[in-house]
């Protein structure tokens, strides 16, 4: 497992969805899904599946929050990862045009398919469910990356703070690596020079990118899209617990919110494991005990979970 998993918050259509992502991009699959009963949205679905071999997981809970552009999805056509042909370029290409056509039906194009001074071709798209997603062909001879890489965008208040965040996130982590800096240079007003126009770092085994933007963009982080953050035992928990959270009244049910607006879940390994492999009433009495809780304590549910 992960240690770090985007999580998407739909109102029905999480095994929809994961069923036409999984449709879209090579080495992917829907892994299982679990029905939670008797929550405040009723029955949901949790949905787990991997895009390119990478875990996400999705979850039908109302219509509550919505997504936006502040969180997408670079997904890096490395001709590498097609072979060592010289049709692997080609392959790479064809594969990103028939993925943009899938995503781009009932959508919203962000940034047109085309080249870019960062790449031949390239085009950002908001799909039919309101997922963002920015399709690259990747340079080859560049620093390997992997397939999918979640993306934070700094807007509004947030701007001019990307760098800073990553500071933060990399201090918090105790396994991560920094990447790429690169900073708006002079003339590219709004954008301020100096402010992040692209980075990447690693936390734990995940990559993820930011960017600042002074555009009028009129959305932030919320929480459609999170982060789960699978703990080995209480101890790591509290520690995340401790680090990141910063809304107070945003504590519920291992969720919580940073410094910068960004959801994180956190939680542990085997409260995972018993979602997937318990009984459906283990997991009924796992609900109902982690529903009154703000930060997760895995003792009392393992207590529920054993229950005879």
């Amino acid at each position: 497992m992960q240690k770090i998993i985007p999580h998407l918050w739909f109102d029905k259509e999480a095994a929809e969805a994961a069923a036409f992502y999984t449709s879209v991009f090579p080495k992917s699959r829907v892994t299982h899904t679990t029905r939670l009963r008797g929550t405040p949205s009723g029955d949901c679905d949790v949905v787990s599946f991997e895009l390119w071999r990478q875990e996400f997981m999705a979850i039908s809970a109302g219509p509550l929050f919505r997504f936006n552009p502040s969180v997408s999805f670079i997904v890096n056509y490395d001709p590498g990862l097609f072979g060592d042909s010289a049709e692997a370029a080609h392959t790479a290409r064809e594969k990103l045009d028939m993925a943009w056509e899938k995503l781009s039906e009932g959508g919203k194009v962000l940034m047109p398919l085309g080249g870019y001074p960062f790449s031949k071709h390239y085009g950002w798209v908001q799909d039919k469910y309101g997922v963002s997603w920015q399709l690259m062909l990747t340079d080859p001879e560049g620093e390997p990356r992997p397939p999918v890489i979640p993306t934070l965008l700094f807007t509004g208040s947030n701007c001019g703070r990307a760098e800073e965040a990553i500071r933060f996130y990399l201090s918090v982590f105790r396994k991560s690596q920094p990447g790429a800096m690169h900073y708006y240079p002079a003339g590219m007003e709004p954008d301020r020079e100096g402010t992040v126009m692209f980075a990447d770092f690693k936390l734990e085994d995940t990559w993820l990118a930011a960017m600042d933007s002074a555009r009028e963009h009129g959305y932030g982080f919320n929480e459609a899209i999170s982060f789960l953050v699978s703990c080995s035992d209480q101890q790591e928990i509290d520690y995340y617990w401790q680090q990141l959270s910063a809304v107070p009244e945003a504590e519920q049910c291992g969720w919580l919110k940073d410094k910068y607006g960004l959801s994180w879940q956190i939680t542990s390994a085997e409260m995972q494991t018993l979602m997937r492999e318990g009984t459906q009433e283990q997991i009924d009495r796992v609900v109902q005990a982690f529903l009154p809780m703000k930060k997760i304590d895995i003792g009392q549910i393992k207590a529920v979970a054993n229950k005879d």
